[in-house]
């Protein structure tokens, strides 16, 4: 908590192509070193080459997948009495989305595929369609959070 009141959150304005503010999210965590223009040519192709494979609206299949992507509990350490326990939490909207996108984006920079473009498409399809490695580790992370759910009342 800060000592001089409550800060308010940034917003991000909306992306010029599709109007979204998730879009423009997506492209600020895909970018790296700066290079916005190289991440927005990356995924503004992605999401076309998501309209050919799909069959339906880029932006529809890409909400779809960060929808899908998105886990609702996840398990932190609370340490009592000298021993640690995994301890099941809901996770917070905002962390929900940013978790979501940080993991289609790592699952899709370690893809077999050539090229950004590729792998990114692909997996945002997977994860429209509820498969892929993105939807494997939100499954896993409530498997996890399933599995301690004894210790839920070490909640703070």
């Amino acid at each position: 908590m800060p000592r001089k009141g409550h800060i308010a959150k940034r917003t991000v304005p909306n992306d010029a192509v599709y109007g979204s503010n998730l879009v423009t999210k997506f492209i600020n965590s895909m970018m790296w070193q700066g290079k916005r223009s190289t991440a927005e040519g990356i995924f503004y192709e992605a999401l076309t080459k998501v309209q050919e494979k799909g069959g339906d609206e880029a932006l529809k299949l890409f909400t779809k997948a960060v929808e899908n992507a998105k886990p609702l509990l996840e398990v932190k350490t609370r340490r009592v009495g000298g021993a640690n326990y995994q301890v099941p939490v809901e996770v917070n909207a905002d962390r929900r989305t940013s978790l979501a996108i940080r993991w289609l984006l790592q699952y899709a920079r370690s893809r077999a595929e050539r090229g950004m473009v590729d792998k990114l498409s692909n997996e945002l399809l997977d994860a429209a369609n509820g498969k892929g490695a993105a939807i494997k580790k939100k499954e896993d992370v409530h498997r996890m959070a399933e599995a301690n759910k004894a210790f839920a009342h070490y909640r703070w």
